[in-house]
């Protein structure tokens, strides 16, 4: 299929074809969204940690001895039921959250939501994302041509990887994303409302 393509001021300056089958694909929100929980699940780390009772200091000696003191019997001060002791049920940085969602599944997510915005008309291709030597100014200049003056944009632009300036230019303005083509993912399309490509990315989906 194709697509206009416009330069950063918003001036139509061409078409380009990009592939149907990344850009014409069919809505699948069960799919995108077992692809999302699966991002959430592999990003959460279990930092929280409490130690059991092999791990808490001290307890190396049996409290008192075992029979005629009247009291309970106890073998060690790390016991879980003595204060400064182990915890039973805490939770541990041992536990796995991941999931694994496969590339076949993940490609096809990818192209619904990239079919899903681009139908709604919040897919734009530029010639390229050249800002005057990475300056935020022209970066802004850029957002408010294409989205209108806002405080806070949610857009995600994707560029060709050798283009460091356009990472300098954008990366301070609020609610604004820039990624690499090679690091093109469900979660980051899905977060924004709009996804604006440099043209040669978006010619090498497929």
């Amino acid at each position: 299929m194709k697509l206009d393509v416009f330069n950063i001021k918003k001036e139509k300056v061409g078409t380009t074809d990009i592939s149907d089958a990344m850009f014409k694909a069919e809505w699948k929100p069960a799919l995108v969204q077992d692809v999302l929980t699966a991002h959430a699940a592999n990003a959460h780390h279990p930092y929280a940690h409490t130690k059991d009772r092999s791990e808490v200091r001290g307890g190396g000696k049996k409290p008192w001895r075992q029979k005629h003191t009247g009291r309970a019997r106890h073998g060690s001060r790390r016991s879980p039921i003595w204060i400064g002791g182990g915890i039973t049920f805490g939770p541990r940085n041992d536990k796995d959250y991941s999931k694994k969602i496969n590339k076949k599944a993940s490609k096809a997510a990818l192209s619904s939501v990239l079919s899903k915005k681009l139908e709604e008309g919040e897919v734009f291709l530029v010639d390229a994302l050249s800002f005057e030597k990475g300056k935020t100014k022209s970066a802004a200049a850029f957002f408010a041509a294409f989205f209108g003056k806002k405080k806070k944009h949610s857009a995600l632009l994707i560029r060709e990887k050798e283009n460091i300036d356009a990472v300098r230019a954008a990366r301070n303005i609020p609610g604004v994303e820039i990624i690499s083509g090679d690091s093109l993912n469900v979660y980051e399309c899905a977060i924004h409302r709009y996804i604006v490509f440099e043209k040669t990315v978006a010619e090498k989906l497929s």
